[in-house]
């Protein structure tokens, strides 16, 4: 057994020495890369667009994995401003109004591209006063042809990091130690130097890093490993909540936006039209069952999403301007379906909620999760995630209805924020409204109207559509058109029906179809699962109104009625006692209490080393990872882990308790601090204003003194001339 703990420890030995020695000469090979005048791939003068949105002209050489930028041709070791390590970049072609060729160098997440070090070891850039942009550069070429070549050969230096990434062909073999003589090894290491660049290596320096941690603290003498557990064991103590398939969809027909009350109802729309006056709010108004479509506002607001999988195209696409035209036809998708006749969704309870899913063909899955987080006003918090495809949604919508006489509209105040993680890109939409006209006089007819932005702060792509109500005198109905644009310049332009055919219109002037919602296309629609109504809390939406749903299927409009107004008095009741509700799955982010984000989201990009898959259970979306124990992954757990405070001991709990009021002793000094500036921006606005009111009464006493001068003066000439006129005359 010693003999064996002593082979052991003296291969370990050897294997660290060839570790040590293989990263020595790719730490030679890089240095050498550098200092070699003859290892270029590209050298050409460039102007770069700094922190300033200023250009400037540098001498740029182009070595494998590496740009590095000079101030001038001579790149001596003073005219050194950086050096950028491309193996963490990303390149993409820009827009831009100037001559030549435009395109982008950017890290893809914002983090730093800049090296430390110089090709001559400086530490510090030659002074710029026009420093250059962190995590991005924006170069142009003097040509399109040039630009066409540095583009290439940026290309073929992402594909040349290998020189930066040598790994170890022959780490971690096992070796006879007592048939190995020391000529063995030299041979070892030469036909490793010769073969580096072969694909068919084993471990990476990052994986022999984490071989060689912690090893010293391993206790030789217990020969017995503890064997790490597989993705599928993982997956078997993984809680998931039993999906089921949804019911198959119906689908209203063009007739359905238009409708004909029934005699018997007639008299009720009479009744309650005598309750409200034009311009009021609707939400406290208790509508008739007959209007009420059979689900909840909650569960109508994950219509947006069967065909999420469109939002995956947009992520794999490297154009902005690609990926905005697909977030835009992913958005128009979204409202083709329409329900059986004009009928309204119920009114979200405080405190439901509602859960769904869709599965992509891709294998990974869209989760929705929604809260009702606010009665008064009405208040809905939405969270939508898929990380393996790339995306998360998040909003908060507050509902309005508004009555003018004999049309009412339906107003959803709020924005959607699509984020597509790997991009570090986000989204901003609002949603149109829906206008419901001919509640006295006419057919009643429901349309969507408003205008629609979608806007990018990154990339700077943002499209407006603008959703238009049929006219009095002629016109059609469902129309709508738009503008993509950069900055102020229009790159296309779009028009069409929302629930048929949108075209695209191209600054070239050619135009294609950006959406039509086929038979075939509507057959691509994601599969949705939801919750059996067994396995549903007494608060999800399904479950809460399934009373009411019952009795709408049955035509039972009095049951209908009955089972409505108990839930609706059992919440003025809750409203009454006086205890302030608690969202479940929601909280308000921080210094915006009008916004209210999911309190488990995860917005770090796909690992597919270590993410396995996301799964959810009872409102928890978690994703299941290789390595637990991973820092991000712990992380995550963690704070999705709702059980995890009851597994705590009472020392811990304690523990935790002194800590959040030691952080809230923390934050008081920055909160009186916030409100001592809150008191004397008061105070500055009212001194101005009272300066701007004595300003306009001094200016007021001026304006009457001149006119009372001037008046005097008007007067006084007047009886001058009277004067000369009668001396004039008497002569």
């Amino acid at each position: 057994m010693e003999d064996f703990d002593d082979t052991h420890r003296k291969s370990l030995k050897r294997q660290k020495k060839e570790y040590k020695d293989e990263k020595r000469r790719v730490n030679d090979e890089l240095v050498s890369a550098l200092k070699d005048p003859t290892v270029v791939v590209m050298a050409d003068t460039l102007k770069i667009r700094g922190a300033l949105k200023k250009w400037n002209r540098y001498y740029c050489v182009l070595k494998p994995g590496l740009l590095i930028i000079y101030k001038n041709k001579k790149a001596d070791r003073g005219d050194w401003v950086g050096t950028v390590l491309l193996n963490h970049c990303e390149i993409i072609e820009r827009p831009s109004k100037k001559d030549g060729f435009c395109f982008k160098l950017f890290h893809p997440m914002d983090m730093s591209i800049w090296g430390n070090r110089g090709p001559l070891g400086q530490s510090f850039g030659s002074f710029t006063l026009n420093p250059l942009n962190t995590s991005f550069l924006i170069c142009r070429a003097p040509s399109d042809q040039a630009g066409r070549c540095w583009m290439d050969a940026l290309e073929l230096s992402f594909k040349c990091t290998g020189l930066l990434k040598r790994t170890m062909n022959q780490l971690g073999e096992k070796h006879d130690e007592s048939g190995m003589v020391e000529g063995s090894r030299d041979e070892s290491r030469l036909s490793r130097d010769s073969d580096g660049d072969d694909g068919s290596t084993k471990f990476s320096e990052t994986d022999a890093e984490k071989h060689f941690q912690g090893i010293d603290d391993i206790d030789h003498e217990d020969g017995d490993g503890q064997k790490s557990e597989s993705s599928d064991t993982i997956r078997e103590n993984v809680q998931e909540s039993a999906w089921i398939l949804s019911p198959k969809e119906t689908f209203g027909t063009a007739a359905s936006q238009t409708e004909d009350v029934a005699e018997e109802n007639k008299s009720l729309i009479w009744t309650l039209l005598k309750q409200i006056r034009p311009g009021m709010d609707l939400s406290k108004v208790v509508l008739p069952t007959f209007i009420l479509e059979p689900r909840s506002f909650l569960e109508k607001l994950a219509d947006y999403y069967y065909h999420a999988d469109l939002i995956t195209e947009a992520v794999a696409e490297p154009d902005p301007y690609q990926r905005i035209v697909k977030i835009t036809k992913f958005f128009l998708s979204g409202f083709y379906k329409k329900p059986k006749g004009l009928k309204k969704p119920y009114n979200p309870i405080l405190g439901e909620t509602f859960r769904c899913k869709w599965e992509h063909p891709d294998g990974s899955t869209t989760f929705y999760i929604a809260e009702q987080v606010s009665h008064h006003p009405p208040i809905s918090s939405l969270f939508i995630t898929n990380r393996k495809a790339g995306f998360n949604i998040s909003g908060t919508i507050l509902a309005k209805s508004k009555y003018y006489g004999n049309s009412l509209s339906a107003i959803l105040v709020g924005k959607l924020r699509l984020t597509l993680l790997n991009l570090g890109e986000t989204y901003l939409v609002n949603l149109p409204y829906a206008n419901c006209k001919g509640i006295m006089i006419g057919t009643m007819t429901m349309e969507l109207g408003g205008e629609v932005n979608i806007e990018c702060e990154k990339t700077g792509y943002a499209t407006t559509l603008d959703f238009k109500l049929k006219p009095f005198l002629g016109g059609q109905m469902n129309q709508v058109d738009g503008v993509i644009k950069y900055g102020r310049e229009t790159m296309a332009s779009i028009e069409g029906a929302w629930d048929g055919v949108v075209k695209i219109k191209g600054s070239d002037g050619k135009k294609s179809e950006l959406w039509n919602p086929t038979p075939d296309i509507i057959k691509t629609r994601l599969p949705r699962y939801e919750i059996s109504m067994e396995e549903q809390g007494e608060w999800e939406s399904a479950k809460l109104w399934s009373q009411v749903t019952e009795a709408i299927a049955n035509e039972d409009q009095y049951k209908a009625t009955e089972e409505k107004t108990a839930l609706e008095n059992d919440q003025r009741a809750r409203a009454k006692s006086g205890i302030p509700h608690k969202t479940k799955f929601f909280k308000p982010k921080p210094y915006d209490d009008d916004e209210f984000e999911y309190i488990h989201a995860d917005y770090r990009p796909w690992d597919n080393n270590n993410d396995i898959q996301q799964v959810e259970h009872d409102y928890v979306v978690k994703t299941i990872c290789a390595h637990p124990s991973a820092k991000a992954c712990t992380s995550t757990i963690r704070t999705s882990d709702l059980d995890s405070e009851n597994s705590d001991s009472e020392e811990e709990r304690v523990i935790r308790k002194k800590s959040v009021k030691s952080l809230h002793q923390q934050q008081a000094a920055p909160s009186d601090v916030e409100k001592l500036l809150k008191d004397l921006s008061q105070q500055f606005e009212i001194a101005i204003r009272n300066f701007e009111a004595h300003s306009e009464k001094n200016s007021t006493k001026l304006i009457h003194t001149v006119q009372s001068t001037l008046l005097f003066v008007f007067v006084l000439l007047s009886v001058i001339q009277s004067i000369f006129l009668f001396i004039y005359v008497r002569k």
